[in-house]
């Protein structure tokens, strides 16, 4: 892509806050973009070759919405936690293997996609995230759920299509946990605490395609507790 392409980028962004290039095969963060560092509030540069992001990228002060999807990240500058107004961060099909140990200071964050990355673990930053509403974090190689997570306070946490063959109990304490998808991992019955049925938040659990019948779920003590959590949603929203 020319200069001349980029420029003209540039000035709609000056305009708008919104800067937006996708698909251009782009091999590197565009560096002109710090001269916009204090007013662009979007930036979307998902579908390209992206492979790491310069740590100027902490100078985006006002930004709300990142998105970086489907490039070749395999890690984040630290500086990227210094993003006190995002929201939203997009960084599904990328190849990450952890996040920044100040990650947890973004503290605006609300929505945060990590599907289709290389994390073995759930972040354990995630859990001091105050705002964070939902957590995609599906197609990862992930495989256990550990106690830390109770201090979670998304209201939707995604780990479909992970491996995950152990979930700690606490995360029954999740307080504001309302949707949990864990659909095809390595679930056996017996690991799934029973808490999340009978004493959780949890008015939504998707675990189709573990190692399971799902009508053995109903058998289970609480699961009329969760049925009832289940079905007061569904009338709300309908």
């Amino acid at each position: 892509m020319g200069n001349s392409a980029l420029k003209a980028h540039l000035e709609t962004a000056q305009k708008t806050g919104v800067f937006q290039l996708t698909g251009k095969g782009l091999s590197e963060f565009p560096e002109d973009l710090q001269k916009l560092a204090s007013n662009l509030r979007t930036i979307d540069l998902s579908n390209n070759k992206i492979e790491t992001l310069p740590p100027l990228m902490g100078k985006f002060c006002v930004l709300k919405s990142l998105a970086l999807n489907h490039n070749k990240l395999i890690a984040l500058p630290e500086e990227l936690c210094k993003l006190k107004k995002l929201e939203a961060l997009h960084l599904n099909g990328n190849q990450l293997t952890q996040l920044p140990a100040a990650f947890g200071q973004l503290a605006a964050l609300k929505t945060l996609g990590l599907s289709g990355n290389k994390l073995r673990t759930i972040p354990v930053q995630l859990c001091s995230l105050r705002h964070l509403d939902v957590v995609d974090l599906s197609r990862n190689q992930i495989q256990s759920v550990p106690d830390t997570i109770g201090d979670l306070q998304a209201i939707e946490l995604n780990l479909n299509q992970n491996q995950i063959s152990q979930i700690s109990p606490q995360i029954s304490y999740c307080p504001r946990l309302k949707v949990l998808r864990l659909e095809e991992n390595c679930l056996e019955l017996s690991v799934l605490p029973q808490s999340i049925l009978s004493d959780s938040q949890i008015s939504l659990l998707a675990v189709e395609g573990n190692l399971f019948e799902i009508k053995k779920l109903r058998e289970l003590d609480g699961y009329d507790k969760y049925m009832e959590r289940f079905t007061a949603t569904k009338k709300k929203f309908a």
